[in-house]
């Protein structure tokens, strides 16, 4: 029988082998993905602190602020081999691209890109490039990069809380309905990561940000999409993490967010 540690390890394992592309031991036999939400902000933890690392290294290059802001997204993209970045493109081709549920998701399974997935890409690269670029100092841009994947990854369960996996097989009926307890744990645990590293008044607002892109997700893929779907949980990692960098280049950038930050 395997133990509360072998548990934990194999939890790690899946969250770690299904959100990004980086070397694994083996899994622990009995371990699921659905148990693992709870780790899926310790992934962002990891994934922000490689990203953060790229940004300290092209800085120290000589690069701008613009340039090692790219630098930094694309260390992140391929730690998660573009698995958020795919989700979101996919959401927007197929909410954005047909107006019945069956036709949204047969454009959803289609890996070609459109318009709308191409749009949005551009935008969450943009959006993301930018609010690092305004933060610009590596002491204000690493706890800005590591908050919002800590913070991305948990937003992802509060979807599987609010709605139901629209199609019976794929990624969200692997899923199927979250632990409440399991998903509150990673909550926490996304909470106090951000907390150590950015003043309260950011996290405040970030999480509020968060929970409204939640909200909004769940909703709009219950209305469109009869529930939640891999990709939609992708979109909602991506908005996420994009609302709270854009907080972060507020609250971080002014002169009482810089007075309180890593000395």
């Amino acid at each position: 029988m395997p133990t509360a540690a072998d548990r934990v390890k194999g939890d790690l394992v899946a969250a770690f082998g299904l959100l990004t592309r980086l070397p694994l031991p083996r899994a622990v036999a009995g371990s699921s993905t659905g148990a693992s939400v709870w780790a899926w902000p310790l992934v962002g933890l990891v994934v922000g602190t490689l990203g953060a690392l790229g940004y300290w290294f092209a800085w120290r290059g000589g690069l701008s602020p613009w340039l090692a802001g790219l630098v930094a997204v694309i260390a992140t993209v391929a730690a998660t081999g573009g698995f958020h970045e795919d989700g979101l493109a996919d959401s927007a081709d197929g909410i954005g691209g047909a107006t019945t549920r069956e036709r949204r998701l047969a454009i959803m399974k289609d890996s070609r890109i459109g318009s709308f997935g191409a749009l949005a890409l551009i935008g969450s690269v943009g959006l993301r490039v930018g609010a690092l670029a305004q933060l610009a100092e590596p002491r204000l841009v690493v706890p800005a990069l590591i908050v919002a994947a800590v913070l991305g990854r948990g937003a992802m369960p509060g979807v599987l809380l609010l709605s139901g996996p629209a199609r019976l097989e794929g990624l969200a009926a692997m899923l199927g309905l979250a632990d409440r307890r399991r998903v509150l744990l990673g909550w926490g645990i996304a909470l106090v990561v951000a907390l150590l590293l950015v003043p309260p008044h950011a996290v405040l607002i970030a999480v509020f940000a968060v929970v409204l892109v939640v909200a909004a997700m769940a909703w709009v893929g219950s209305r469109s999409l009869g529930g939640y779907t891999g990709d939609t949980l992708g979109a909602t990692e991506q908005l996420a993490e994009c609302v709270v960098l854009l907080v972060m280049a507020s609250a971080l950038a002014a002169p009482v967010g810089a007075a309180v930050i890593l000395p």
